[in-house]
Formats: C-alpha cells, structure tokens, sequence
C-alpha cells in the first residue's frame, strides 16, 4: 500500500532499558525532594513545615497552652508536673519534624517482634509494674545485618523514641515520689494516661490507644470533680483542659495519621543523628526548611556482583530434579520420632542462632536509682493524714489517737495486721496483699484498691465499702452495720460474712457473673445464678 510507511525498529536491550529506568527514578527523586513531607508544597506562610505538623502547633497553642495556663495557677507539684507533660509532648513534635522530612527507619528486629520502648511504668491501676509496649510493625522475614550471631546496628526507630520514652517515664516517676502530696489525684491522672504519647509507634490503631489511656486516668479526674465540684472552679477547668488534650490529640490522630505515623515518602532514612528543627516560639513564623537531602550515592560494583549471584541461583533452580542429586537420604533408624534412644544418647545439639532482641533503653540516666533501697516502713500522721507504707510482717500497728476529720491511708503492706481505734473519716488500702484491717466507725467510705487476699471487719459503723481492682477480700460486718453499702467493680473472690448467733459468721459471695439482656427499651442486667 502506498500510504503505508514502515519505521525502523529500535531494539532496546535490557541493560539500556535499565539505564533509562534509572535516569527517570532519579528525576522523580528529584521531583520529589522540592515538596518533602505532606502539606510542604503550599506557598503560604509556613512554607516548610508539613501540614500535620502545623496542626500539632495548634493543638499545642490551643489545650496544651490552656493546661499549662491553669496548672501554673494551681502551682506546686500539678505545675512541676505540667512542665514535665509539656516537655514529652515537645519531644514527640520534635518526632513528628523528623518524620515530616525523613523516611522510616529499617527495623532489624525479626519476624513481627514487637519492641519495648517504654521503661516499666508505676501503675496504680494496674496492680504495680506494667509494662508499656509500644507495637512496631516489621517487615515479615526481615533479616538484620549480621556478622556471626550479633547484629551490628541498632534498632533506629526505638533509639528516635527514647527521648519521649525518657520523659513519660519521668511524668510517671514524679507521681511515685509524691504520694503524699495533697495533689495526688491531680498527679495520678496525669501518670495514668501520659503513655498515650506512644501512639508514635503504635499500629495500626493508634487513635483507639490515645482513647484508652485516657479512660485510665477517669477514675482519678471524677475522683477531682467530686471533691471541687463545688468548692474551686479552678480545679475542674483544669481537669477539662488536660482531658481536652486528649481528645483533640484522637481527633488529630484520625486526620493525619489514622493508621499509624505518616513519613516521608522521600528524603533520607531517619536516623539517630539526625536533627529536627525545634519548635518555633509563640508568634514567630515557622524555621525556613533545611537544605535538601544529600544525592544518593552512585551504585557500585556490588550491584555487579548481586547480579552474579542472582544468575547462580537460576542456573540452579534450571536443573529441575537434578538439584535434589546432592541430598543424603535419611533412614527411618536416623529419625528421632521412629528411634527414641536418639533423643537419650549424650553429645552437643546443634542449635541455630539465637533470635535477635532489641536492647531495652535505660529507663534512668543515673544508674545508681535502679538498685535505691526499698522504702521506708512508715506509720506517722501528716496533717489530717495517717500514712501507713510498706509495712511487712507487722502484726501490731495500732492507730489510737484519731480523730473525725482524720483519714488513713494504707498503701504497699504485705502480711500485716492494723487496727484503727475511734471514728475517723475514711480509709483507704492500695496495693496491699495479705493485710488485715479492723477498725471501729468510718463516717464516709473504706476504698480497697488493687489489693489482694486483705480481711476487713467493722466493729462499729461504716456507710459504704467501695472493692475495686482486688482479688481476694473478706469484709466481716457488725450488727450496726448491716445496712452498708458494698460496690465492686473489676474484682474477684469477694466474700462478706454476716454475724450470726453465737459469735459465729456466715459467709456469702459477692455476684462476679452478670447477664444482660434487651427487653426492648433498654439493657436489663441480672446475677447469674450458677447451679451447684
């Protein structure tokens, strides 16, 4: 056909065609690297910090600045321990920079491991140490460079967030040091829910985490509303501030980083010395950015060799059954599961390398605070206040001189005996096991909190006895006070024995197995009757 026109046919080899695949990675690269980060591209007046790292600006300018406000009304230990709140989440923005301009370190921990970043926090909801871990997804099958059994880099990504880790657990320690501060449920609601700064390194549900830290530290903020509810306004606007931290911190959360922290998909891998631009003062504009990243290094002769390798491996892949011509063929008197006398014969077992675990981080600078000496046995009145600490094996503490304005607090005895003479205002037993309280005539409440195996009588009067978090309680009750009021909730191996005839007692079991059904209109929750 005349209107036909034949074009020569160029034939690209594979080598060109990888030239060519190169030359447009490092034109995208380059691309790339002039809008770093989310949010970077605009051509506003914080050209050069990522979106969502201007949206934790607001939310430090915004609740932070409102908690910071009424803390440092509130002064004393709630404002030492506001700054130390202040400076994790100044950390974790100095994280969020880092992140904004830096791709995700490798991980070298093993398979789905999961690494420990967090020093064990003083939990008094949670029965004494727990551990905070901090989930870090890794690539399945992910092998660490090694030379023979001993990996030759740190985990990266646990050494950027020790600093946060550094000061969460300082938040935490405060509170410890201060159990007799008459702000100590101001101290206690903060330690209970400052592991929310993990989210950092949690995946992939890191707002539902925020969320449950929060709810930790519930008990102790109502426990705030019901003592100045009416009394000082100040402390409940200070127990609003520091929740809406929180709650706007989730909601920040589900915007930029819904399934775990979002990095730059450019720039190079962070690592432990690399820098971040810290956080702007108030009212200033935002740091110019950095200069770019550095060019990638040029491949070398190692991608030469990998090739090699690679066409090693295909040639024998190609041999098809002949590559099984190389294996020994094992008979059934070799097999451990067909010959038991094998697993008895004496000799070294060849083992593989152990599995790799990252090192956990010092949780103190000073080593010296690891091996401090155990706390002081105390039993003195502070105040309107009888403190009676870490007590063992004391079996004849004995509180005479009371008086009705006076509360006791119990906390971290271990088979012990303590009886309290007179009427007092309330009670209170934490962390305790194997304790034995009696005592006369309460006006307000007996708290037994994250205890276990404690015996309880009343001699006289008591309104109300509140059981939470303990497993193990016997509470004996005296004829005048059989109208007392017993709630329970996260506890077990409750028991309250009624006085009988002849000074004898009869013991029935508190509900621990509920059934909640609808009945159309709302939830209606019964005992569960067990037969037998």
């Amino acid at each position: 056909d005349r209107n036909t026109c034949v074009l020569p046919v160029q034939v690209v080899t594979a080598v060109e065609m990888e030239r060519l695949v190169g030359r447009l990675e490092k034109a995208v690269e380059r691309l790339e690297m002039m809008c770093q980060g989310p949010g970077m591209c605009g051509n506003d007046s914080s050209k050069g910090v990522a979106q969502y790292v201007q949206a934790f600006d607001a939310l430090l300018a915004g609740p932070v600045a409102e908690y910071m406000k009424i803390s440092k009304e509130v002064g004393g230990d709630v404002q030492k321990h506001a700054e130390m709140v202040h400076g994790g989440l100044m950390s974790e923005r100095a994280l969020l920079v880092m992140a904004s301009q830096h791709q995700q370190p490798a991980e070298v921990s093993l398979g789905n491991r999961l690494s420990e970043l967090v020093c064990p926090d003083l939990r008094a909801g949670d029965g004494g140490k727990r551990s905070a871990i901090w989930a870090v997804t890794v690539a399945p099958n992910e092998e660490p460079e090694r030379t023979g059994d001993t990996p030759i880099r740190e985990n990266a990504l646990s050494t950027l967030l020790k600093p946060i880790s550094e000061q969460i657990q300082m938040v935490q320690d405060f509170r410890e040091k201060n159990r007799g501060s008459k702000m100590f449920n101001h101290l206690s609601a903060v330690s209970e829910s400052i592991p929310a700064l993990g989210w950092v390194a949690m995946a992939p549900k890191p707002g539902p985490y925020v969320k449950e830290m929060t709810d930790a530290a519930m008990f102790y903020t109502n426990r705030i509303l019901k003592e100045y509810k009416d009394v000082d306004k100040k402390q409940v606007d200070w127990v609003k501030a520091y929740l809406s931290i929180w709650t706007e911190l989730q909601a920040y959360i589900k915007e930029y980083h819904t399934t775990g922290l979002t990095w730059s998909k450019t720039g190079p891998v962070a690592t432990e010395g690399a820098k971040s631009p810290s956080a702007p003062p108030a009212g200033a504009a935002p740091p110019p950015p950095g200069p770019p990243p550095p060019p990638a290094p040029a491949p070398s002769s190692s991608s030469t060799d990998d090739s090699a390798s690679r066409s090693a491996l295909f040639a024998q892949i190609n041999r098809g059954e002949g590559i099984t011509s190389g294996l020994r063929h094992v008979s059934d008197d070799m097999k451990t599961h067909k010959n038991p006398a094998l697993k008895n014969q004496g000799g070294p077992v060849r083992s593989g390398p152990k599995p790799f675990t990252a090192p956990k981080p010092a949780c103190n600078a000073n080593p010296s605070q690891k091996t401090s000496p155990k706390a002081p046995a105390l039993l003195e009145l502070e105040g309107k206040k009888w403190r009676v600490e870490n007590q063992e094996n004391a079996t004849n503490l004995v509180i005479s001189d009371t008086e009705l304005k006076q509360v006791a607090y119990v906390f971290k005895c271990t088979n012990s005996t303590l009886q309290i003479k007179g009427k007092i205002n309330s009670i209170t037993l934490d962390n305790c096991k194997k304790l034995g309280l009696v005592f006369d005539d309460v006006v307000g409440i007996v708290e037994i909190i994250n205890s276990r195996d404690v015996k309880v009588q009343v001699m006289g009067k008591v309104p109300t006895i509140s059981i939470n978090k303990t497993d193990g309680c016997h509470v004996y009750l005296s004829k005048d006070s059989l109208d007392c009021e017993i709630v329970s909730a996260k506890s077990s191996e409750m028991n309250v024995l009624i006085p009988a005839e002849g000074g004898d007692f009869t013991e029935f079991p508190v509900p621990e197995q509920f059934k909640t059904v609808w009945n159309g209109q709302k939830l209606v929750t019964t005992v569960t009757e067990i037969a037998g």
